[in-house]
């Protein structure tokens, strides 16, 4: 019987021939093209690449080209875009990389020499010598960025224009409590144009944001985290462009109430300001007016100028994103007990030109207040026939009582430091408030305020017609008739300690924010603006002291009403809480107090 010859083994392989799968394995390669005998066996052929210092391997070359599609597509979608300077170097083909360097890259030309991989770095400037890196900030021209809207525009990262209007659709019914002055109509439609014809990133998702925070704690709140840093991404960017300032300004205003009613004031506070810095600096605040300075030196930067209103409607938006953001800056100012941004000078650039908010309907049918009618906000202290006269609509009356509530902070933190001061002299006579040892411009500012909101009370609709009100108007109504009581009690909460008719004041005024939670539905507190909250705050402190009296005087009184009112608000506030955080931790301190009486 003939023997069997042994089996021939395979040839070796040269050096560096074995696929990279047998290379990183260290196992044997036996170097069959397409896809070697070990990768076959491991049912991996798809696997099997080579590197044998001649081509690129198949994921090298798939890789390149997802780039070179991808820095096409941005090319297309932003003509302004510059592809990267440095472009990864292959150094085995220098000859095929300058070829795919001329395809993904605007900046090389097709005739340049041979470079070692680094392209040359462009000009931030054109060659003209009126293009100098001053002369191009100084005209809010921006300056040129190696990836301008490459991220924040980038399809990828928009939703499906049906998921973006759904959101909106979300945002809608709360537009008020997030402050956005934006025509929803329109707001909805852009999302069918180009990116770059839609509002900023910075807007967009910011409105994406919250139609997710008020969904909580449905799924959709899952993408929470999502929206906010998409947002806060944006915002540099937009930054960069005039004719983005004003979605600047609508995004800060989004994020400041996002984070304030969460209680994160730092973050609130800080988009608060930036918000209304930017509505100064453009003169949004006498954008009817469009003034300018009546002559211009060549030692300080041109002006910042908006472009005109394309009709009434974005001239509406405009009006109502100035006035949202004053309310912003005044409310929430007081509330974090800081100075205001927006200044409120009688004359000159600090003076608010600007007629009072109107509805969007108004502004849709052409109807914006006359020139002629003009109200500034200071002026709403001159008299009752000035203050009045004009502005009844809800969002006007939310800025006027927005107004007297910012007012009232302000005078009582005057007394207040007076009496940090002098504590044993500030008062003539501890039961005589009036005695106050300030100035009688300060007294008289004082008196003229608990006037105007007096009177100002006295034109609101009572509220025991609330529940008679459209939803929409019952909910601004709460705010405003609320925003106005708790500005009484700012003006006279110092003094109560020491005089009981300041007491007696506040006490009444805190009662009557207890008659307007009566009248709120649990329906209602998904649509109350959060700002009722810390008005809330403010009465329970005046009901504890009124409680702390009753209960620690003699003869003993009973304390089951204020103790009945107490509850009522600190159940309002565990319901709107369970919206905005920001109340969680003020019922927490409420209840920590009222376990110690």
């Amino acid at each position: 019987m003939a023997s069997k010859s042994p089996a021939t083994p395979p040839p070796t392989l040269q050096r560096g021939k074995a696929c990279l799968r047998c290379r990183k394995r260290k196992m044997r390669c036996d170097g069959v093209k397409p896809a070697c005998q070990q990768c076959v066996r491991a049912k991996k052929p798809d696997t099997c690449q080579y590197d044998d210092g001649k081509g690129k391997t198949r994921t090298q070359l798939l890789r390149e080209h997802i780039e070179r599609l991808e820095q096409r597509i941005r090319e297309l979608e932003d003509p302004e875009y510059t592809s990267p300077s440095v472009t990864l170097y292959d150094p085995h083909i220098h000859d095929q990389h300058l070829h795919y360097r001329s395809e993904s890259s605007s900046s090389s030309l097709p005739d340049s020499p041979p470079s070692t991989g680094f392209s040359a770095p462009h000009s931030p400037f054109p060659p003209s010598a009126s293009s100098s890196p001053q002369h191009s900030w100084i005209q809010g021209v921006p300056s040129p960025s190696p990836t301008p809207f490459s991220e924040v525009y980038h399809a990828d990262h928009q939703p499906t224009v049906e998921f973006a209007q759904m959101l909106v659709d979300i945002v809608a019914p709360h537009r008020h409590q997030c402050l956005l002055g934006l025509h929803m109509g329109r707001l909805r439609e852009s999302f069918s144009r180009s990116l770059m014809e839609q509002h900023h990133p910075c807007l967009t998702n910011a409105i994406f944001l919250w139609a997710c925070y008020l969904s909580r704690p449905g799924s959709l709140s899952e993408h929470e985290s999502h929206y906010l840093n998409r947002s806060l991404e944006a915002l540099g960017d937009a930054l960069q462009y005039s004719n983005r300032v004003l979605d600047v300004i609508q995004a800060s205003c989004l994020l400041s109430v996002y984070f304030l009613s969460n209680g994160r004031s730092l973050e609130g506070s800080y988009h608060a300001t930036a918000a209304a810095s930017l509505a100064i600096q453009c003169g949004l605040h006498g954008v009817m007016t469009n003034r300018l300075p009546i002559f211009e030196t060549t030692g300080v930067m041109s002006p910042f100028k908006l472009e005109p209103p394309k009709d009434v409607i974005e001239q509406g938006e405009r009006i109502l994103t100035f006035w949202q953001v004053f309310t912003l800056d005044r409310c929430w100012s007081a509330v974090l007990q800081k100075p205001t941004t927006i200044p409120d000078g009688s004359e000159g650039y600090s003076s608010i030109i600007m007629p009072w908010p109107q509805d969007m309907e108004e502004y849709e049918s052409g109807q914006i207040d006359d020139f002629h009618s003009f109200s500034t906000a200071r002026s709403f202290f001159d008299g009752p026939t000035s203050n009045l006269a004009s502005g009844f609509s809800p969002l006007a009356l939310r800025v006027k009582a927005s107004t007297l509530f910012q007012d009232a902070h302000h005078l009582s933190s005057i007394w207040d430091q007076r009496r940090r001061v002098d504590p044993t002299g500030y008062l003539h006579s501890s039961h005589d408030y009036a005695a106050l040892a300030l100035s009688n411009a300060f007294m008289d500012d004082f008196q003229t305020l608990e006037h105007t909101v007096t009177l100002f009370l006295s034109t609101l609709i009572p509220v025991h017609q609330l529940d008679a009100s459209m939803p929409n108007d019952k909910h601004a109504y709460v705010a405003i008739h609320t925003l106005a009581h708790t500005a009484i009690i700012h003006l006279y909460f110092l003094f109560g300690h020491e005089d009981p008719v300041a007491h007696e004041k506040c006490l009444r005024a805190a009662r009557c924010c207890v008659s307007i939670v009566k009248h709120i539905a649990d329906s209602d507190y998904e649509f109350l603006d959060p700002i009722v909250g810390p008005c809330w705050t403010s009465a329970v402190d005046t009901l504890i002291r009124e409680l702390n009296i009753i209960e620690t005087s003699w003869p003993l009184v009973s304390s089951v009403d204020v103790r009945n009112d107490i509850g009522t608000l600190l159940y309002a506030m565990t319901s709107l809480g369970s919206r905005f955080p920001l109340l969680g931790y003020s019922v927490a301190k409420i209840q920590k107090r009222l376990s110690g009486l």
